[in-house]
């Protein structure tokens, strides 16, 4: 994909680079010249990123389950002034059994979206005129919307599944709403889903969970005539790579994408290829913005 660009002067964010989707993405940003930052709650576990593959990429510490850590890191960046080219929020968790942030937020929603909702807006005078922000959601959107009046599971049971769904249906409207507000500057932002892989995202669930995880998600997908298939790590980093760089900003601006591609909206339920409508409705997408500053108790601005 990247075979033909030459990145030399570009300058990319990468949050959650110590495994994973992250990891790749930033390896192949920086193998074609570009100056790479990556984010890891565990700066130490990502040391081994910078000594490999070449290019450059400097590692910062962010927990994006404490909005203190997420300011302080943005704070950094902001200071240090460098302009970015790209925000990749990649970082994120599954399924995890019901846990609080430090800021008492329900973890999957705090750290998939409300972390990067701050981290993200606090360096968004960075992202160059024509630069993009590029969120990292999932097919796990189709099992949930996300309930914007009660999204930290204080008034209904939890459900690990359900808080995953809406996290990541989160994702997508975050990117929406960015993508209103400063595509003036001609800044675009996308969601997308990666495709299934061995990343140890899952490494909260027995092998008894997966399994049934693999069950379901190819019945849901049979159900459409789509078959499942493990994904190696550079193919679920591509389409990351491919709205980063490659795609057509006009396209994808506001867009949820797939398989390096702008994925069709498809209400039918359960997992298939393409968008369900609930996660690029603009009027939610407005709306969770508003929630968002609530929660976070900060407030960003109009750009347009």
């Amino acid at each position: 994909m990247l075979r033909n660009v030459d990145l030399h002067g570009k300058r990319f964010l990468v949050t959650g680079v110590s495994s994973g989707i992250g990891c790749q993405t930033a390896r192949a940003l920086a193998a074609r010249g570009a100056e790479v930052i990556g984010t890891a709650r565990d700066r130490a576990k990502a040391k081994d990123l910078t000594e490999k593959r070449g290019g450059k990429i400097d590692v910062v510490e962010l927990d994006l389950a404490d909005l203190g850590s997420v300011r302080h890191c943005a704070a950094a960046l902001v200071a240090d002034g460098r302009r970015l080219d790209a925000i990749i929020a990649n970082a994120g968790v599954m399924a995890l059994p019901l846990q609080r942030t430090k800021d008492g937020f329900e973890a999957q929603l705090g750290i998939n979206h409300l972390g990067h909702f701050v981290l993200v807006n606090r360096i968004a005078s960075l992202l160059s005129d024509g630069g993009r922000l590029v969120t990292v959601s999932s097919n796990g959107h189709r099992w949930a919307d996300v309930n914007i009046d009660d999204p930290n599971f204080e008034q209904r049971p939890y459900d690990p599944w359900v808080s995953y769904g809406g996290s990541k249906t989160a994702v997508s409207l975050f990117a929406v709403e960015f993508d209103r507000r400063h595509r003036a500057r001609g800044v675009r932002a996308c969601s997308l889903m990666p495709g299934v892989a061995n990343t140890g995202l899952a490494k909260h669930l027995s092998q008894g969970d997966l399994a049934a995880l693999g069950t379901r998600i190819a019945a849901e997908l049979g159900t459409a005539g789509q078959s499942f298939a493990f994904k190696t790590i550079p193919q679920v980093a591509a389409t990351s790579v491919w709205a980063a760089v490659v795609a057509n900003a006009e396209d994808i601006g506001g867009r949820y994408c797939q398989d390096c591609q702008v994925a069709p909206v498809d209400d039918a339920p359960g997992i298939r290829f393409g968008v369900m409508s609930h996660a690029l409705d603009a009027d939610r997408a407005k709306r969770l913005w508003a929630k968002s500053e609530e929660l976070v108790q900060e407030r960003f601005g109009e750009t347009v």
